[in-house]
């Protein structure tokens, strides 16, 4: 597949005026204001190739949304080099724009006051959507996020989960080939973030768009990204394959045993590190390769009803390389 998104050594710098606390300071800074520079984004370098769904991820202030307005166009880098579709995103051309769509949760582009079908109407105009496509696209917006029933009703009347799913439809009208969501569930409850998850995969497939994806909830995660990008502080800490994530940096898997009686007083860390440990039932992280040792070891010297082994929980896994950023350990 060819690569729709090349992003090289991106960066970006903000000055950020500050000053004390008082009326004093307040008048100094009327004369002389004092700035204080925050590095938002530092050397990020990545590519996307045509359909592939990426998972962006980061804690709060990592950078996550600071690169997507670059990519995006809303912000200038300070330095660096970005490629979207053949073009450079903050030239800003028309043609760029109508090829590309921005979503972020809890961002509202509807007007509150009309309804929701109203506000498509605007939007297809606004990007010069023929009527015949937009209908057609409408329909099908409509069938995959149920919309029958919320498009006479106005913005305001919507609830959270409602008006999430016409902002989505709204920003796909014009049926962009790069989509970029920020947050697109954040807030939601667990069935219509599960439905939204439904619509990202479902789109994706029929429109091979290529898709940018932050999320703090990693079944988000889990369930549309085969492969993570992850930054910290600005800076790229990990981009390859989710499944090669905890191989790299959380190299252990957890038992869980089912016992079929108490064993007071047992000591279960000689299996391995004791993660929990109940009246009958116990789990333990051991090193990959000693899995299956430990496994025989503890169905010959136990009394086992039940056993499983899983790979560690994809949130502890991406908790520990967001740790070894702060201590710049490298990933």
């Amino acid at each position: 597949m060819p690569e729709q998104i090349i992003v090289n050594r991106l960066t970006k710098l903000f000055r950020v005026p500050q000053r004390e606390a008082g009326l004093g300071a307040a008048l100094r800074s009327l004369v002389r204001r004092e700035f204080r520079e925050v590095l938002a984004v530092k050397d990020v370098s990545f590519a996307v190739p045509e359909g592939e769904i990426v998972g962006f991820l980061g804690p709060n202030g990592a950078g996550k949304t600071t690169t997507l307005k670059m990519l995006s166009g809303l912000l200038h880098p300070t330095s660096g080099e970005a490629t979207i579709l053949g073009e450079v995103p903050w030239r800003r051309s028309p043609d760029y724009l109508r090829r590309i769509s921005l979503i972020m949760g809890q961002r509202s582009q509807l007007n509150w006051d009309i309804p929701a079908a109203d506000s498509f109407l605007v939007h297809a105009a606004v990007f010069g959507v023929p009527r015949s496509d937009f209908d057609r696209t409408l329909g099908e917006l409509t069938d995959l996020l149920d919309l029958g029933p919320l498009l006479k009703k106005p913005v305001r009347n919507l609830s959270l989960g409602e008006r999430m799913k016409c902002e989505i439809a709204a920003s796909l009208l014009h049926r962009p080939a790069v989509l970029f969501l920020d947050e697109p569930t954040i807030g939601l409850d667990v069935t219509m973030q599960a439905r939204i998850r439904t619509f990202i995969q479902e789109y994706n497939r029929r429109t091979g768009a290529t898709i940018i994806l932050t999320s703090h909830y990693m079944a988000d995660v889990t369930a549309l990204c085969r492969r993570v990008i992850i930054i910290h502080h600005g800076k790229l800490l990990f981009d390859g394959p989710l499944d090669d994530l905890a191989d790299r940096v959380a190299p252990y898997k957890v038992i869980t045993i089912d016992l079929d009686r108490d064993l007071n007083g047992h000591d279960f860390s000689v299996y391995g590190g004791v993660l929990t440990q109940e009246p009958r039932k116990v789990a333990v992280r051991v090193p990959r390769e000693q899995a299956a040792a430990v496994t025989g070891r503890m169905l010959a010297e136990l009394p086992v009803l039940d056993l499983t082994i899983e790979d560690p929980p994809i949130e502890d896994v991406i908790e520990r390389v967001f740790r070894s950023g702060d201590s710049d350990a490298p990933v």
